[in-house]
């Protein structure tokens, strides 16, 4: 396992992430500081989630041509001085700026340190690789906010900017050794023999990896929905007081987090990545039906609340897995590709959640998350190399 590139793109995925969700206990004191509306300052996650999808798919296919170590180097850069600039600010506008530099380095920074740790990872070790990785997202939900909110109560939102800033350096550096080696594309992932000419994206965008890119779609708007609207589902369900909803919320957490360190392991043992994927991700729906919509205790809907979130980063991980499987080349800018389209899945999550709550309320998203989730495995069971050895004995 290749722990240094591991490490430091786990703390850089922690920081990326971070630099938008800690924000959220904020929201209030940005508005009077800034002199903006509340709904307007809650579009900055919208204006950061299409940034960041524009910046990861250009950084990915750029890093394929140019190399990725000044993309590993420099989005962290770009993160830290937009974050530290942020704290100063005292218009609405000039926060928008910041906000969308900042979110061109996180774009820049996550697909293609995803790409990087891929392709300096046996391919044994390729799914447990990526799954120490994506846990830097889950710990922002864990550690990130909590910490972001006990601090901001004594520095304020500007503070916590600050010390975004510094993590962002800290990121930055722990990349620029780690990423001090050069490693060649490994030639069991290329495209060919030298004398055939080199892939290019259409090439690699074969119809079972748009099939993965559209599981990726209908699985990140169920996590979207579930991230989004959970606290609100628990404050109106259970009547709860906003300091209330924080257990069941450490449980969503750390059901993330094993979820995706166990995912890892599955990914690497078990042979058929997307069946691994595909029986997750169905368990994940059949635990989101009854918890948005059956109300029979707190402590019975945490639990459903904690088995989503494991089984949904369960399912992760084999699919950013099959999606790492792409030749080495184009592997920048598929991984890019990944969060581009996560966006979309992120933002439609946040549009159709608000438009089901005002129509029919939270009973809706159970139905709509299980259909995704029934969806996004039958989409990729079409492609598993179980059927074709079955059809070929």
């Amino acid at each position: 396992m290749p722990w240094g590139i591991v490490i430091a793109s786990c703390f850089g995925m922690f920081a990326a992430t971070a630099s938008g969700s800690v924000r959220s206990p904020f929201l209030l004191d940005m508005a009077t500081d800034l002199m903006a509306s509340l709904p307007a300052i809650a579009n900055l996650f919208g204006i950061s989630s299409v940034a960041w999808g524009l910046s990861s798919y250009v950084a990915g296919a750029l890093s394929d041509r140019l190399g990725r170590r000044m993309f590993l180097v420099g989005a962290p850069i770009l993160l830290s001085v937009s974050m530290a600039a942020a704290a100063f600010v005292s218009t609405y506008w000039a926060m928008v700026f910041l906000v969308v530099t900042a979110s061109l380095g996180c774009g820049a920074l996550t697909g293609v340190s995803m790409a990087e740790v891929s392709l300096r990872s046996p391919e044994a070790l390729r799914g447990r690789a990526l799954g120490w990785v994506m846990s830097g997202q889950s710990l922002t939900l864990l550690v990130g906010v909590p910490l972001a909110a006990w601090l901001g109560a004594i520095v304020g939102w500007r503070g916590v900017h600050i010390g975004l800033a510094s993590l962002a350096a800290a990121a930055m550096v722990g990349l620029f050794f780690a990423t001090r080696v050069r490693v060649e594309k490994q030639a069991a992932t290329s495209s060919g023999s030298g004398d055939q000419p080199p892939m290019t994206l259409r090439d690699a965008l074969t119809g079972p990896v748009i099939r993965l890119f559209c599981a990726l779609v209908c699985e990140r708007v169920c996590f979207g929905m579930s991230a989004f609207y959970y606290p609100a589902y628990l404050r109106t369900a259970y009547e709860l007081q906003v300091a209330d909803v924080a257990l069941p919320l450490v449980g969503f957490a750390i059901g993330n987090i094993v979820g995706t360190l166990l995912g890892g392991q599955l990914a690497d043992r078990f042979e058929y990545k997307r069946v691994s994927f595909a029986c997750a991700v169905v368990i994940a729906g059949l635990c989101a039906f009854p918890w948005f919509g059956w109300q029979p205790g707190l402590l019975i809907t945490a639990a459903f609340g904690v088995a989503f979130a494991f089984f949904d980063a369960l399912a992760r991980t084999p699919l950013m897995a099959s999606l790492a499987a792409v030749p080495a080349e184009v592997r920048g800018v598929i991984m890019g590709l990944n969060s581009s389209i996560a966006s979309i899945g992120w933002l439609t999550a946040a549009t159709v959640g608000g438009w089901l709550y005002a129509g029919s309320g939270f009973g809706a998203f159970g139905p709509l998350m299980l259909g995704l989730c029934i969806t996004s495995a039958l989409i990729v069971l079409k492609d598993t190399r179980l059927w074709r050895r079955g059809k070929s004995a």
